[in-house]
């Protein structure tokens, strides 16, 4: 069952409000990750518009994805991929940041309860990086932009189905035939019920890979059953969470059939994800029952000042 809780909607420019512009060369270019011989390519998405939400002809439609409204999105670099173990781990080991939640620093995760790569092996860190909450991400990007100096962060909702879509006004990006999904995507019927490495399947058409299947990927907000309508004329939309759960994750992944994929779909986050830890209160980091949900994170085109960079991590870690 979809859950609904109040609107409490701003945008990613209230958020960081008098932002700069960081670099004028928009191309597709590849991050290293200082200290750390760890790399990993972002990819630049154009600002625009388009229509967020699924038309009334899609017959898969759920109430969570209208009323369709054009809105406006401005212009950022997305991971190319979803974030890798390699890359998550690379802030694990780092042992330059704390493990003291109490410490008003950047902390590295927590020991998890069980080894989040043993669905996939446990030694080859190239898959995506899953059992991470969206806290885990979030501090990933407070820790990614400490060592780079870039301000790295999760997509809102508005600009990850922006990218999915990918100039499509279909349910998928290359059309309305779900046949052809096993080209694009891992998923329930073509996963063998395993996750996959990065860049197997082609590319949407603005270069990004697996943003359907493999493993879903958090976004910034909060999930609200009718938070679109309230999205009409709107820039840069984020449904800032107020509470811990439910929040959102977006493509579907390795487990899902081909309706769930659809560039539109919007899924909540369930506690039963995290029903197999003991601890009390249970990690702030990991899901230990989640191995089908990720992150990949975005760059935007206009960097915001220091002070509002800690303001925004303030605002969605409380650190």
């Amino acid at each position: 069952m979809k859950h609904v809780v109040a609107i409490v909607i701003a945008t990613l420019s209230s958020i960081t409000a008098v932002a700069i512009n960081s670099d004028t060369s928009f191309k597709k270019y590849e991050q290293i990750i200082p200290g750390s011989e760890v790399k990993f390519i972002m990819v630049p998405v154009a600002g625009g518009s388009f229509l967020i939400g699924s038309a009334t002809a899609d017959a898969n439609k759920e109430n969570d994805e209208a009323p369709q409204h054009e809105i406006k999105i401005s212009p950022f670099w997305m991971g190319e991929k979803e974030v890798t173990f390699e890359e998550y781990l690379t802030f694990f080991a780092d042992e330059s940041v704390s493990r003291n939640s109490k410490v008003d620093a950047v902390t590295r995760p927590s020991i998890p309860y069980v080894d989040p790569a043993a669905a996939v092996g446990g030694d080859d860190q190239t898959y995506p990086a899953i059992n991470v909450k969206q806290f885990g991400a979030l501090m990933y990007c407070r820790w990614l932009y400490k060592k780079t100096g870039i301000f790295f962060r999760l997509p809102s909702e508005a600009e990850w189905e922006y990218a999915a879509k990918a100039g499509s006004a279909t349910a998928y990006p290359f059309g309305n035939d779900a046949s052809e999904l096993g080209e694009y995507a891992w998923y329930k019927d073509n996963s063998s019920d395993s996750l996959h490495h990065g860049k197997l399947k082609k590319p949407n058409a603005w270069g990004l890979y697996d943003m359907l299947g493999n493993a879903q990927e958090w976004v910034l907000d909060q999930y609200q059953e009718d938070y679109y309508t309230s999205l009409e004329k709107a820039v840069d939309p984020v449904r800032v969470p107020e509470v811990k759960h439910p929040l959102v994750v977006r493509g579907g992944s390795f487990k899902s059939d081909a309706a769930e994929l659809r560039s539109a779909n919007r899924i909540p986050s369930d506690l039963e994800w995290s029903k197999s830890d003991p601890q009390m209160p249970k990690s702030k980091w990991w899901s230990t029952d989640a191995p089908f949900v990720g992150f990949r994170i975005v760059r935007p085109v206009k960097q915001p000042t220091p002070a509002e960079a800690e303001q925004f991590f303030k605002t969605y870690t409380g650190r």
